[in-house]
């Protein structure tokens, strides 16, 4: 019997090394990979190719939701279970938003985790009963409010038009960091306020909803 492969992310060696403990003592699961903050979970998710990642949301350098945005920009059909200490209602909406197919509180029963677990690698959406319920209202909410507009070429900044056509050659942070002279960090605010004004999901998504609009004025290849 194989076992599911597991990559584990979070900045607590002790609460991670836990977490490893319990996944391997289990017969169908293994965790082949743990990370300390998001962008070392990126390069494993690159490299490793799990069938899952356990995600922790608050962590230095890179947080949980962003490493997550990366990952499945550049990987669409990660798994990813997110992990927190509170059942922030914010957070559990970035979390989907951001591709997450599932939400488990810390505190959660060992039994109630390894559930969890095995219900994302199924495909199933891993969410405690009350945010659960927080989540299908506001589902119901967004239904129900006028659908925003797509955005113009005024609603993004010259550099953000900039970062968009990078964005649709499929470059990565650091290529259109190098390419425009600008730190990584400045380079995934500007990624981060892309996705918003265009009410994009992913990357890609954004590139596509882009060319439909005529944001991109792409150069051919030299």
């Amino acid at each position: 019997m194989s076992r599911s492969r597991i990559l584990l992310t979070d900045d607590h060696d002790l609460f991670r090394e836990g977490l490893a403990g319990l996944i391997n003592a289990q017969p169908d699961l293994e965790v082949v990979g743990q990370a300390n903050d998001g962008l070392e979970a990126l390069t494993l998710a690159r490299d490793l190719k799990p069938d899952l990642i356990v995600m922790d949301i608050k962590m230095p350098l890179c947080d949980g939701l962003e490493a997550t945005r990366l990952i499945r920009a550049e990987i669409p059909d990660a798994k990813i279970l997110m992990l927190t200490v509170h059942d922030e209602e914010e957070k559990l909406f970035e979390a989907i938003k951001a591709g997450a197919g599932g939400y488990l509180l810390k505190s959660t029963h060992s039994a109630d985790f390894l559930n969890g677990v095995r219900g994302a690698l199924a495909g199933e959406a891993a969410l405690p009963p009350k945010l659960a319920r927080r989540l299908l209202d506001e589902f119901a909410r967004l239904a129900n409010r006028p659908q925003p507009e797509a955005a113009t070429t005024t609603d993004l900044t010259s550099r953000e038009l900039e970062v968009l056509q990078l964005i649709a050659t499929q470059a990565s942070d650091k290529e259109i960091a190098a390419q425009l002279n600008l730190s990584l960090h400045t380079v995934k605010t500007h990624v981060r306020n892309i996705l918003g004004k265009l009410h994009a999901v992913n990357r890609r998504h954004a590139a596509t909803l882009a060319a439909q609009e005529g944001l991109l004025r792409l150069r051919p290849p030299s």
